[in-house]
């Protein structure tokens, strides 16, 4: 059997030439923008989950700090009664054999306890002489008095003390009243 046309050679000019012209010539225009598009969607997203986890990092790290200041603050804030305590045997007149040396050891235990709030930013409240502030004092008796204003704490029952700006526990406080 004879074939009247010739089948055609692949590596001819024309048929190689045939084959790399393109069909639609928009094609390769058109993915390429529909990739630049797809590579800004996916750097939008990639900045916006960036942002999303830096805020989650802060967020997790302020809720870290609050909650070592809170147990930081009631750790604190059960030492003050023992400030408490050794002020009040500093105030009691002790006379006998050895009260002396008593007292320089309970006024050093003091002195240490103090030094250790101090370190740790708890500053006692000064309260007698100033003005009654229902932020900072704890108001128990009202009771005029001569030579105060009225409003003028003019005796403190138990010292108060923040811890930086937190106040950690209320002065209680003796207040004049006109």
């Amino acid at each position: 059997m004879t074939h009247d046309k010739p089948i055609p050679d692949p590596l001819d000019d024309t048929a190689a030439a045939a084959l790399e012209t393109p069909v639609e010539d928009a094609g390769p225009a058109r993915d390429a923008s529909r990739l630049e598009l797809e590579r800004d969607e996916l750097k939008d997203r990639l900045l916006r989950k960036t942002a999303e986890f830096d805020n989650y990092r802060k967020r997790i790290d302020r809720e870290r700090q609050s909650l070592s200041d809170a147990i930081a603050a009631g750790v604190l804030e059960e030492l003050l009664p023992l400030v408490d305590d050794l002020e009040r045997a500093l105030n009691v007149e002790a006379a006998g054999e050895g009260a002396e040396a008593y007292r320089r050891g309970v006024e050093l235990i003091l002195r240490q306890l103090e030094e250790i709030l101090r370190k740790r930013g708890v500053t006692p409240i000064e309260a007698l002489g100033a003005d009654f502030d229902p932020h900072y004092h704890q108001a128990v008796l009202y009771e005029p008095a001569e030579g105060h204003r009225e409003g003028e704490v003019i005796e403190e029952f138990r010292r108060g003390y923040l811890l930086g700006d937190r106040l950690l526990r209320p002065s209680m406080v003796k207040v004049a009243k006109g």
